[in-house]
């Protein structure tokens, strides 16, 4: 992502500079470039751009954090669970939890499983479409893995309650869920799922999840799972979210979650 994005027409050569100025020897070629200001990059001068990005780049706090980055910022902003590189943001929901929290869920019998979804950054992109249906969403990678899979179908099964930690766990599920007959299989591939009401949920059956921005995907998502129908989770949203207004509760990243049932 470029700005100004003008700045970035095909074949452009950038070169990279560290954190005290000094020239690395890296060079970014543009080779494509899309309507979003988004742009493809080719480097060169290093065997693999991943080695570099912590001692080149900054931990992509979002843009309502106006301060400098941190040091404590490459931890806090950050799930304890997270293992794998490649989001573009955390998956903020995960950011509520603790590893002695996770453990107290475990001793009182809650089973804990995991998925690997690749935040991307149509996430954070408002909806500017006057129809719905034409909204596309960018396409995210995401894991799940066997024992995930099987864990939740034998819960399914069972009747027991499946809980999602955020709509990235949500899309994720339900995703491999519209696939297989509402059963998931060990997937590895990328979604383009746009969750608005109305939506038939398979497979989740209740979500813990931040307070979102208004005309944001993430808002809709919520709405449909609120309650079936055009307008009524939406309208049940709303509602939670005026009183959340009204009794100052914190919004956005480091903000307060709400679960819905």
């Amino acid at each position: 992502m470029l700005r100004p994005a003008k700045r970035g027409r095909l074949g452009a050569q950038f070169m990279l500079y560290d954190a005290r100025g000094n020239a690395t020897g890296i060079r970014a070629t543009v080779l494509e470039a899309d309507g979003e200001g988004r742009r493809r990059l080719q480097f060169t001068g290093i065997p693999d751009i991943r080695r570099e990005l912590d001692r080149l780049g900054e931990v992509p706090l979002p843009p309502y954090i106006t301060r400098a980055n941190v040091k404590e910022d490459k931890e806090r902003y950050q799930t304890v669970f997270a293992r794998t590189d490649g989001s573009v943001a955390a998956p903020t929901a995960g950011l509520h939890f603790t590893r002695e929290l996770l453990e107290q869920l475990r001793a009182d019998g809650v089973r804990i499983c995991f998925i690997t979804l690749h935040v991307g950054p149509g996430t954070f992109l408002p909806v500017r479409a006057a129809v719905l249906a034409a909204h596309r969403m960018h396409e995210e990678r995401f894991e799940l893995d066997e024992e995930t899979a099987r864990a939740v179908n034998e819960a399914k099964a069972d009747g027991r309650r499946v809980v999602a930690v955020g709509t990235t766990t949500v899309r994720v599920l339900e995703s491999v869920a519209a696939q297989n007959n509402g059963k998931l299989l060990k997937t590895a591939e990328k979604t383009g799922i746009f969750i608005h009401p109305p939506f038939r949920f398979q497979i989740v059956d209740a979500l813990l999840t931040n307070f979102h921005l208004p005309r944001s995907t993430l808002l809709m998502l919520v709405s449909a799972f609120a309650a079936p129908g055009e307008t009524r989770g939406r309208e049940m949203i709303l509602s939670a979210y005026a009183e959340a207004i009204r009794e100052r509760y914190r919004f956005f990243s480091y903000g307060d979650a709400m679960l819905i049932l």
